[in-house]
């Protein structure tokens, strides 16, 4: 599949909690100047419309009719369906609502709809960090490549999605996919992996460890600010923020790929502090365990490599090749003998991995 060429049209949606951002997408490129309506989260018939304006005001701008509609919206929901369960953050969706039959009869076209942890890893896994990843590798003379993806948003929440075989996007039976943020927390067995994943536990910790009230308007860029002595505040209370910040993601990052064999890559706003809570994050999946008898092992049966980081990239993809000759047989053959996976940060922005996932995941579901 080569979205780069197909001609089809597909038309796109950013749905914030705040406002809606609506585009098109034609050969994996934006096509139309963006759209902007505001969410109306709590009034169904202004969010309602807000979305079919948006699409219509996008439609507009279009050298011909769309092929469909794609794009990602907070769950619980079933997505196959195109049905929006009661969302937190959008009480207009209060006992469901069935938002893709109700635009596939306004604009009579197929309607897409998945969450943005698994558009995020798809768009990713197609057109972002595994294909360069796997061109980089090649370039330096590695031998190795990886066809298995795990996505991690960092923001608000803590998304996922994973991508196995280069292609296939993990969809789950209840919608529910790569749920990680409802994985156990590593400081608290009462909470979710999301209350230390986030950015209420940025907020949450730099209180605590400040002696400060929750300010929920103290938000992680501000913090990072902080940290970095550019903002007046606790400046060790702010690194403590993303020190365990960056533990909790690891811990998480550890459980999953011990189910999961990939390369995991990171988006959301919160990767612009890579270099406050990375050190921490690695710490946490390369540190060894121990037994009941005191005998220790790693935390995973491979290394994590730190793909951000140039002198450890290139280790990362030369690995350790081996040349072997085949009993019984004069032929010879080369293999890599260094199990490992790495961790990156998205080289397209969380917001546009989504927008290509979405469009690939149109694509596909209309062969």
């Amino acid at each position: 599949m080569d979205n780069e060429k197909d001609k089809r049209i597909i038309m796109t949606l950013d749905a914030g909690g705040t406002n809606f951002v609506f585009s098109a997408i034609q050969g994996n490129r934006e096509i139309v100047e963006e759209v902007r309506q505001k969410a109306w989260p709590h009034d169904l018939d202004k969010c309602l419309d807000a979305i079919i304006n948006g699409f219509e005001a996008v439609g507009s701008q279009l050298p011909g009719k769309a092929d469909g509609i794609s794009f990602a919206f907070p769950g619980p929901a079933d997505y196959p369906a195109g049905i929006i369960g009661d969302l937190p953050n959008f009480r207009a969706f209060k006992d469901g609502v069935a938002l893709g039959p109700m635009l596939e009869d306004h604009f009579k076209m197929p309607v897409f709809i998945n969450n943005d942890g698994n558009l995020f890893a798809y768009g990713e896994a197609l057109s972002g960090y595994l294909p360069m990843l796997n061109e980089k590798i090649r370039q330096k003379g590695g031998i190795k490549q990886f066809n298995n993806l795990v996505g991690l948003t960092l923001g608000t929440g803590f998304g996922c999605g994973i991508v196995t075989d280069s292609k296939r996007l993990l969809k789950g039976d209840n919608s529910c996919d790569a749920g990680i943020h409802a994985t156990l927390n590593k400081y608290n067995n009462n909470w979710y992996a999301e209350e230390s994943v986030s950015t209420r536990a940025i907020q949450r910790v730099y209180a605590e460890a400040s002696g400060h009230a929750f300010d929920e308007n103290l938000m992680p860029k501000d913090i990072h600010d902080i940290a970095a002595g550019k903002k007046e505040g606790d400046q060790q209370a702010a690194k403590e923020s993303f020190r365990a910040f960056g533990e909790a993601l690891g811990s998480s990052i550890a459980n999953i790929s011990t189910l999961i064999d990939g390369i995991v890559v990171l988006g959301g706003g919160i990767t612009a502090a890579w270099d406050l809570f990375s050190e921490s994050m690695f710490g946490e999946l390369n540190r060894r365990l121990q037994d009941f008898r005191g005998n220790e092992f790693k935390r995973l049966p491979f290394k994590v490599y730190n793909l951000e980081e140039q002198k450890e990239f290139k280790q990362f993809a030369l690995g350790k090749i081996k040349v072997l000759s085949v009993p019984g047989s004069e032929r010879k053959i080369s293999y890599d003998a260094d199990q490992r996976t790495g961790i990156g940060v998205s080289k397209l922005g969380a917001s546009r991995a989504v927008a290509l996932g979405a469009y690939a995941f149109a694509l596909e579901m209309m062969k």
